[in-house]
Formats: structure tokens, C-alpha cells, sequence
């Protein structure tokens, strides 16, 4: 299950991970990251699907894969990030499945896990 602990939940948040955080592109989607302070609860998520995307019933669908896609692959990603997944507006809600999203994302997680452990042994914020 996706605990409250790992979940972007407040305006400010979004607005510090918008600011202040990495992009990174895929065909589809967009993430920005922002790493933290070490923090016991570790990474969190937060999904910015708008009405651009569908349907009420489509961005609950594309929302579900997503979080799925973060749950099965959490072990990937680095403990102190906050992460923001954004699908691009041309995405097709019907199109939009775990097999899609884990070809897409799963290269751009690996490259931020990289960017993360790079980052840690040059010892920059």
C-alpha cells in the first residue's frame, strides 16, 4: 500500500519541488525531483494529472498506474527525494498502462538513483 508518509500532499510541497527540483523528460511524462535532508520517512510522490489528461475516470486510471508503477519500483528510488510525476498533455488515458509507464519511467528512475548516489559521493547538498 502507498502510506500517507510517502505522499505529496500540501500546496507548498508541490511548489518547493517545482522550484527547486530536477526535470526529467520521458516520451510522456515529466518528474521533478528535489532531494532533502535525510529524512526517516523517505522518498514521497505526489501526482499532478489535470483535467488536460481526461476524464475524471481516465486520470484516476493514469493515477492508479502511477502509483503502482512507484510502489513495485520503490526499492529504486533514492530515500530522500520528493518526486513529481506529470503526464505530458498529447498522453492518451486509454494507452496508459503499467508496461508503458515502467518502459518510460523505469530509465529515468535509474538515472535519478545515479544522479543520487553521484551527488552523495562528491558529498554536494
Amino acid at each position: 500500500t502507498f502510506t500517507h508518509s510517502h505522499r505529496l500532499t500540501r500546496r507548498p510541497e508541490f511548489q518547493a519541488c517545482y522550484g527547486a527540483g530536477r526535470r526529467f523528460f520521458s516520451k510522456n511524462f515529466v518528474l521533478f525531483v528535489m532531494e532533502r535532508s535525510a529524512d526517516p520517512e523517505g522518498w514521497r510522490l505526489g501526482l499532478a494529472v489535470t483535467r488536460k489528461t481526461g476524464t475524471a475516470v481516465q486520470r484516476n486510471r493514469v493515477k492508479r498506474v502511477l502509483r503502482e508503477f512507484f510502489r513495485l519500483h520503490q526499492h529504486v528510488l533514492p530515500d530522500d527525494a520528493d518526486i513529481i510525476a506529470v503526464p505530458k498533455r498529447h498522453l492518451r488515458p486509454e494507452r496508459v498502462t503499467l508496461g508503458l509507464v515502467t518502459q518510460e519511467l523505469l530509465p529515468l528512475v535509474a538515472a535519478l538513483r545515479q544522479d543520487a548516489t553521484r551527488t552523495a559521493e562528491n558529498g554536494a547538498p
